[in-house]
């Protein structure tokens, strides 16, 4: 019978290296060499909550390691995210990021994960702290509960280090902004079974856009994370972890475009007050026990506390319809505070074996989530301003105040099983079901959903599959509340997503390059949609659930080496999205969901200490608002950059060089009519390591 790698890898992790160093007999073998290949990672456990490997998953996931998110210098999410054309930006008002995957929308509360946990992603995310993020296309309730159509973001964080590492970075741009690294790790005992990995950043952004003031937007984060293994035994290990973010920014609410699409004014103009800000604190705590049962079965449990805290004291101005330059706007300033609590827990159970003569990969758990949300709200009086005049003050509110409270509570907990079936060499069959029931007051639901996939291995460097899994997200409330309404009262079903998924999975020159392609369908039903009724004396509308939105598309990737010297990581996407049956929108393509897009990041290794990048990022036409009224033209940014390594007192120096929009292209990026993010100009950024 044979075994994943899971089993082997566990068993060696678990087991003492102390006991290791009492075999005597042990040979040291040290391998040299320069060839690496760390653009291409093999599996994804955030697809299946196991150690498949890619060409064993039915279904589309693209892994972006560290080491391009090093090579780009990326500081958010969003610029990790561009290496994937099946993600494009939405709006990135107030000092966070959203994005669309496969043309949905990703929620803050059910698109994303941390390490497998449900995660809260109203903020920029901490990529200090990544190895990788994986990209899972497609719905994936089966595994995580209540989620979008277009997939998850799983963030894979960094775990300790049995060898001492010591990183320090620091890196700049021309407009003065600061990043300042500490990536620290290795062992506490000489036993080397308590291990720790510590980060901490400081850092500090000047960004182009203005206020009307003069004043430039800035942006100040402080981050500190913390992460401890420890083995218990040689067959348990517990994790435990700690984060803090700290953010604070001034708000810029996107630039105004008219009715052809252009800028509004200036385009290095933030509309809202230099006084305008949002802070923001963000706390995760929590621990991972993983058990060896047998030598078939292992255990996974997780917990984590997620807390955040926000105050944003806003301008809030509000784009008048038709605004011209010398047009007077109102602003409607409020000060506000928001405290989400977001608990998360999970156990799994997989095990390995062989039945009627059929391997199996056997997966069987539990997970839950706990959310809470509530607001304090103080607003000031509205404030009218031409573009010109000198800067209203800042009102004399706080919402410190406000002696009322708005909370939002919810909780909800599902079971699963998942079983990956090894037929003989060539095919793989994957089943499996969750029951999901979700508690909030007047908005109780309970759902199933099922998942399926067949794989077809032609050799052991190919796959072919088709898939077919289904997602869901409850309505806002239990029953249709409106009086006026023909179905007043009817009970609301969770709105359904399903998918019909056929792709390929190719590992070649020697390995070293994964290609990828697949072709999708997805149909989210279940919106509501609401008909007038003329003539009827009693009511004015009839509401149903016929609501439904379609996305097709094919994507095409490529991850690896070319050769020992040439490294890429490619995507291109053709997708076809729209509104099937809806009440305002019926035919029309979603915002932000371009007909194309691709991406290209690469190094060419010139020597053992000196490597060049490229790389280029196109996004088609896309259109500002569902309506479909308003086009952004597409672009495309080109990027480049350098690195060269050397040794100072046996110091390993790394020194990068960057430069985001080489040709200084003039783009819109995500974002509708009044809240469009303006492109960077070009950005020159200068990055120093050293690893002691």
């Amino acid at each position: 019978m044979k075994y994943s790698a899971l089993f082997v890898a566990i068993g060696a992790a678990f087991t003492s290296p102390a006991l290791f160093a009492q075999q005597n007999q042990l040979e040291v073998i040290e391998v040299t060499g320069t060839y690496f290949n760390d653009y291409k990672v093999d599996n994804a456990k955030g697809a299946l909550r196991t150690d498949a490997s890619l060409l064993e998953t039915a279904q589309s996931v693209t892994v972006i390691p560290d080491t391009i998110i090093n090579e780009q210098l990326a500081t958010t999410l969003g610029e990790v995210l561009t290496n994937d054309a099946s993600l494009t930006a939405g709006s990135k008002q107030r000092n966070r990021e959203t994005f669309n995957l496969r043309g949905f929308s990703l929620s803050s509360s059910n698109g994303y994960l941390r390490d497998g946990h449900q995660h809260w992603s109203h903020y920029q995310q901490p990529i200090e702290t990544l190895e990788r993020v994986e990209v899972i296309k497609g719905p994936s309730s089966i595994l995580y509960g209540q989620s979008g159509p277009g997939g998850l973001v799983n963030m894979v964080t960094k775990k300790p280090t049995v060898n001492t590492t010591f990183n320090l970075g620091l890196d700049l741009d021309q407009q003065g902004s600061s990043r300042l690294m500490l990536d620290a790790g290795g062992s506490i005992t000489d036993a080397e079974d308590l291990r720790y990995r510590g980060i901490l950043v400081k850092q500090d952004v000047t960004f182009e856009r203005e206020y009307p003031n003069g004043d430039q937007r800035e942006r100040d984060r402080f981050l500190g994370a913390l992460v401890v293994d420890y083995d218990i035994s040689d067959i348990a290990m517990l994790r435990v972890h700690y984060d803090r973010t700290n953010d604070k920014a001034g708000l810029d609410t996107g630039a105004w475009l008219d009715n052809s699409g252009n800028i509004i004014g200036d385009d290095k103009l933030i509309r809202d007050f230099s006084w305008a800000f949002t802070d923001i604190t963000v706390e995760n705590i929590g621990a991972d026990l993983n058990l060896i049962l047998s030598d078939n079965w292992t255990a996974t449990l997780g917990y984590n506390e997620q807390t955040f805290e926000r105050q944003r004291f806003e301008s809030a101005p509000r784009k008048p319809s038709d605004y011209q330059v010398g047009d007077e706007y109102e602003s409607r300033p409020y000060d506000r505070f928001d405290d989400w609590q977001f608990t998360t827990a999970f156990i799994d159970f997989v095990g390995e074996f062989e039945l009627a003569g059929i391997e199996h990969q056997l997966l069987i758990g539990a997970n839950s989530l706990d959310y809470y949300y509530g607001q304090y709200r103080v607003s000031a009086d509205r404030v009218k301003y031409i573009e010109g005049q000198p800067e209203p003050i800042r009102p004399d509110v706080s919402y410190k105040t406000d002696d009322s409270l708005y909370t939002s509570e919810y909780d909800y907990y599902g079971v699963y099983i998942q079983d990956l079936m090894t037929i003989n060499d060539h095919w793989q069959v994957s089943v499996g079901g969750r029951y999901d029931k979700q508690s909030k007051e007047g908005a109780d639901n309970e759902s199933f959903v099922p998942k399926a996939g067949v794989l077809y291995h032609p050799s052991e460097l190919g796959t072919f599959y088709l898939s077919y899994s289904e997602g869901f997200e409850p309505q806002g409330s239990e029953t249709l509340n409106n009086e006026s309404d023909k179905n007043h009262g009817m009970k609301l079903d969770a709105m359904t997503s399903t998918q019909l998924e056929v792709g390929t999975k190719w590992q070649l020159v020697d390995d070293r390059l994964l290609l990828t392609a697949a072709a999708f369908d997805i149909s989210k039903t279940g919106i509501l949609i609401s008909t007038p009724l003329d003539g009827d004396p009693q009511f004015d509308t009839v509401t149903t659930q016929a609501g439904e939105q379609r996305h097709k598309g094919l994507e095409l990737g490529a991850q690896g080496a070319v050769t020992d010297k040439l490294f890429v990581m490619s995507s291109l996407m053709n997708l076809n999205a729209k509104y099937e049956k809806d009440q305002n929108f019926e035919g029309k393509t979603p915002m932000d969901a371009p007909k194309w897009s691709a991406s290209l990041w690469s190094r060419y290794e010139l020597s053992d200490v000196f490597a060049i990048n490229a790389g280029a990022f196109y996004e088609g036409e896309r259109f500002a608002d569902n309506a479909n009224t308003i086009t952004k033209s597409g672009y495309t940014r080109v990027d480049v950059g350098a690195t060269y390594k050397f040794a100072l007192d046996n110091t390993d120096i790394n020194v990068r060089f960057n430069i985001q929009n080489l040709f200084d292209k003039n783009y819109l990026a995500g974002g509708g009519t009044n809240n469009v993010t303006i492109g960077e100009g070009t950005s020159v950024r200068l990055a120093v390591q050293a690893s002691f």
